[in-house]
Formats: C-alpha cells, sequence, structure tokens
C-alpha cells in the first residue's frame, strides 16, 4: 500500500472502532482533501487486499481481521504510548498475598478496559520453603507447603496410622532443617539415607507427603482467571450475533483453548494482540486478544491480558494491559521479597 491507502485505512478503522457503523466514501472525503470518488477507488484497492470489506446492509465498509491487524501493528510501532488512565482507579495490587493480586489484576483489566480480564496465573513451583503437618483426623493429616514466592497449597494425606501431634512437629521439623528451598525432586532423591535415621513410621508420612508434592492440584480452572465476562453482554457485535455470543462463552467455560493462547504468549515480549480470524490462536471472529507477561525478578511466570470485540480502541487498552502487568510484576515482587 501507498501511504494514501494506509492514511485512509487507519482513519475508517479509527471512525469504525469509534462509532460502530460501517464508514462511507463520503465520510472519508470530510476527513481527507479528496474526491468520494479517488476515495472510492482507493476503498476498492483495499478490499482487494482484503483489508476491509463491505456488509450486505451497508454501502460503506468495515475492516477485516487483516485491516486490524495492519492497523495495530502500526499503532505498536508508534511506542510508547500514552496511558490513558485514571490514576484514582489504578490503585497498587495487594502484594501479601500472590492469590490476592492475581484476582485483583483480573478485576482491574476488566474495570479498566469494560471488557473481559484473564490472568494466567504463576505455575506452582515444586520448591518449598516451609511445609507443615496438621492433624485433622484420626487417619487425616493436613499437609501445608509454602513456596519461596509465598504462595500456600494444602494436601489432604490419607494416613495408615494415628500420629500425635509431637510426631507431626518431628517430621514438619526434619522436613524443614534437612529439605527447606530444595525441590519435591532433590527430596525424594536423598530421601532414603535421610530417613535411616527416623522411625520406619515417621519415615513413611514423609513419602507421602513428598508424593503429594509431586501432585499438582492445579487444573486450568485454578490456572485461568477471568474477571467480568458479564461486560461482553453490553458490546453490540457480540450480542448480535447469539451463536457467535454461546461460543464465546464455550471459551471462558472450559478454558482449554485460552490457556493455551496465554501459555504461548508468555514466551513473547511484550504486549501481544491477537485477532480472530488473522490469528489461528483464537478460535472466534471478531473477537481480540491483548496480552502482556509479567514476572518476578525478570523472569516471566505468567501472562495477562483482555478479551474483547475487535473493534476496540486499541490505544487505550494497550496501555491498560501493559501497565496491569507491570502491576502485577511489582506486587508479586514485593511479596517475593
Amino acid at each position: 500500500m501507498d501511504e494514501r491507502a494506509r492514511s485512509l485505512l487507519k482513519a475508517l478503522v479509527e471512525r469504525y472502532i469509534a462509532e460502530g457503523q460501517p464508514v462511507g466514501s463520503r465520510t472519508l472525503s470530510k476527513v481527507f482533501d479528496l474526491s468520494p470518488a479517488t476515495i472510492r477507488n482507493v476503498m476498492a484497492d483495499l478490499e482487494d487486499l482484503g483489508l476491509i470489506h463491505s456488509p450486505h446492509t451497508s454501502a460503506g465498509r468495515v475492516p477485516t481481521p487483516r485491516g486490524y491487524r495492519i492497523f495495530v501493528d502500526s499503532l505498536i510501532a508508534a511506542q510508547p504510548y500514552e496511558p490513558v488512565l485514571d490514576l484514582h482507579i489504578v490503585d497498587h495490587l495487594p502484594a501479601a498475598e500472590p492469590g490476592r493480586a492475581v484476582n485483583a489484576a483480573a478485576t482491574l483489566l476488566s474495570n479498566l478496559s469494560r471488557f473481559a480480564g484473564v490472568v494466567l496465573a504463576p505455575k506452582r513451583t515444586q520448591v518449598f520453603r516451609h511445609i507443615e503437618f496438621i492433624r485433622l483426623s484420626d487417619r487425616r493429616v493436613l499437609l501445608i507447603i509454602v513456596t519461596p514466592q509465598g504462595d500456600v497449597q494444602n494436601r489432604i494425606l490419607f494416613v495408615p496410622r494415628e500420629y500425635s501431634e509431637a510426631e507431626l512437629l518431628e517430621a514438619s521439623n526434619f522436613f524443614n532443617h534437612h529439605f527447606s528451598g530444595k525441590s519435591f525432586h532433590e527430596v525424594r532423591q536423598s530421601l532414603a539415607r535421610e530417613l535411616a535415621t527416623l522411625r520406619s513410621d515417621i519415615s513413611r508420612l514423609m513419602q507421602q507427603a513428598v508424593e503429594a508434592g509431586f501432585d499438582n492440584p492445579d487444573t486450568i480452572d485454578d490456572a485461568v482467571v477471568i474477571s467480568g465476562e458479564g461486560k461482553l453482554l453490553d458490546v453490540t457485535e457480540m450480542t448480535a450475533d447469539m451463536d457467535r455470543l454461546r461460543r464465546l462463552f464455550e471459551l471462558f467455560e472450559q478454558k482449554t483453548d485460552l490457556l493455551h493462547l496465554l501459555d504461548v504468549s508468555s514466551r513473547a515480549q511484550g504486549v501481544q494482540i491477537y485477532i480472530g480470524g488473522d490469528s489461528h490462536l483464537v478460535p472466534l471472529e471478531d473477537v481480540s486478544i491483548i496480552t502482556a507477561p509479567y514476572g518476578v525478578d525478570g523472569e516471566v511466570i505468567g501472562t495477562l491480558g483482555v478479551i474483547g470485540p475487535s473493534r476496540m480502541a486499541y490505544d487505550r487498552v494497550i496501555p491498560i494491559v501493559d501497565i496491569t502487568a507491570r502491576m502485577l510484576s511489582n506486587a508479586l515482587g514485593q511479596a517475593h521479597a
């Protein structure tokens, strides 16, 4: 495309995003010092390139996924963006509990964008800082695992006999003294020789704890946190096609495709934009997902983003996602310190 075609495509996309109506040549002729006939010729060229198309009900044009892609790529190239955020709304995320910070980030994304906010929660580590055994009943013991990031995980152990509080404390102290800061894989490797100094019944309890530490209790429901799906019911494009709306909510419910997309985007740098119909990672047309990775100490540990219609104000939503990722990184960094 020449510069005139690029400028016209940009103006058409911006007008369509702002008004939600197909854009005609007369509308664009008021923006450019060009005749409607000239603009129609350029629009015909853009249509031939697959960047715009004409809905059946109108003579105007709307962007295609490829048209949006060129638009947002030029927007990304124009960094840095001026964040259009209400600083009274953007408050710090809670640093004390990583789980609360992740949930707060999803809610913040939704409230600021007015679409759905989504966060791929940090993968739980097999390394532990501290464990504790707590008696629940005669044959049940609660295993509490505290990770170096401050994340708390619980497992219930079904034990062959009743353990006293003193025995459970002895097992906890042995574990924490010998293995704190190690992975359960390292613990299992050295378990045989270390447990030779303990009674066999205590050894069995510890072996159960190691195996429970290897078990990953996370499900997709735990891994992907979504907030504000209902806000998409206020988006005309979403509710105009009930079949697409149903498939979108199936995406939220099953989460498998979302988990895959967020996992892929965590391996990329900076803000990523996925447009349905343009990216095979988004299973629905007219839906866009903007993501950014977050991390601790320079290491990426998750991804967050906004899910909304392709007709969204990208120049506003991109900095929302970018800044929220930085805020979550800071909150988790404080919890880690």
